[in-house]
Parts: structure tokens; C-alpha cells; sequence
């Protein structure tokens, strides 16, 4: 393995496993295929959960790790046990990716802009959109008619649960405010909520 495979990975996981752990609670909720990651740089946690995952990244440093395929292998075989799992990454700006339609289970929203608008059209129907506030691409996707607010994942102690009760408790400002599509554009900022759980749930329910 390339050390600096190693030492990249082992920056990303500061929190020992708590990618994993995350993805683990959806893995436990939901059924999932074929996972789409942009912005994944070198979290590559869905591979120790996911049988098939897609990542997406514009960062060089990412396409460096990703280039140590035998280092990739090692780390996830080091996590689950099996070197089975199919993973690709795609060097590049997810905003253009020139993938099939409706081709994915689960679309992973972490930290790297408005992902549910510009790749909503690679996600099955039905399938999920995983997203957090950062960036606002979680109130993005409460406003797109497309999706359906199903989950919330909540973290306590570095553990994650799925639950999908009281629902409309969530997404509620702190301070009324006008949230359209535009100013989530223009802001790129996530909206403070009265409760903040560590990421939402989404399904998509029309094309």
C-alpha cells in the first residue's frame, strides 16, 4: 500500500469507524444497491457497507488515493472482511457527470455543495438521497417537489440511528425567513434548524 494512501485515509478517519457506523444505520433501514458519492474525496466508509458505490471527486488528492487500487482494496478488506465489493471513482466535476439515468439506489450528500439538484436525475425513482445542512443542500431538497422528507439520522456518542418519527418536528428555522431555491444558491449555506440531526432522508418520489 502507497503510505500516502495510508496517511490520507487515516486523516479522513479521524473518528475512528464513524463513517462506517453512519452508513451502517442506513445500511440497517434501508435496502441499497448501487451507491452514488460526489464529492467523496477519500471517504471511502460505503465501501466497508455497500456492495457497489461510485465515488466522485474533482480534488487531485483523491484521484491519487483512488489510483492506489491494491491500497483501496486493503483498507476495505481491512473493514469487512472481503475484497467483493465493487467501487470506480471518477475524476471530475460532479455537476457534468455522464453517467445512465435513474441508474442508482442511494445518492450520498456530505459537505460538498448542491448535490440533489444536480445529480437528482442519476437516482432511481424511489431511491434515496442521504444529505446533511452543510452548503443547504438539505433545504434544497425539502423545496424540491421531487423529494419526500422519509428519515433523519441522529448522532449520539459517535452512534447513528435511523428514525422516522415526528418528522414534521424537523426542518423548522430557528428565525422566519423567506428559503427559496435562489438564496439556498446564492447563500451556499446551511439554514439553522430548531433541531439538527447529523443528516436527513430522502426519497425520491417523482421524476
Amino acid at each position: 500500500m502507497n503510505s500516502k494512501t495510508l496517511a490520507l485515509w487515516k486523516k479522513q478517519d479521524q473518528h475512528t469507524g464513524d463513517r462506517w457506523r453512519l452508513f451502517q444505520s442506513v445500511q440497517a433501514s434501508f435496502p441499497v444497491g448501487q451507491v452514488l458519492y460526489p464529492g467523496s474525496y477519500v471517504d471511502i466508509a460505503p465501501s466497508f457497507v455497500f456492495d457497489n458505490v461510485t465515488y466522485v471527486d474533482m480534488d487531485k488528492r483523491a484521484a491519487q488515493f483512488f489510483s492506489d487500487e491494491e491500497g483501496v482494496r486493503c483498507i476495505i478488506k481491512e473493514h469487512n472482511g472481503s475484497v467483493k465489493n465493487k467501487w470506480k471513482f471518477i475524476a471530475g466535476d460532479y455537476r457534468s457527470l455522464k453517467l445512465k439515468a435513474q441508474s442508482y439506489d442511494l445518492l450520498v450528500s456530505l459537505y460538498a455543495g448542491f448535490i440533489s439538484e444536480a445529480c437528482v436525475h442519476l437516482l432511481k425513482l424511489n431511491g434515496l438521497l442521504l444529505v446533511n445542512s452543510s452548503h443547504g443542500d438539505a433545504a434544497l431538497a425539502a423545496l424540491d417537489s421531487r423529494f419526500t422528507l422519509i428519515a433523519v439520522v441522529k448522532s449520539a456518542n459517535g452512534q447513528y440511528k435511523v428514525d422516522d418519527r415526528k418528522l414534521d418536528d424537523f426542518m423548522i428555522p430557528k428565525k422566519p425567513q423567506d428559503i427559496t431555491h435562489d438564496s439556498l444558491i446564492k447563500n451556499g449555506r446551511g439554514i439553522a434548524y430548531t433541531k439538527s440531526p447529523f443528516a436527513y432522508i430522502f426519497r425520491k418520489t417523482s421524476h
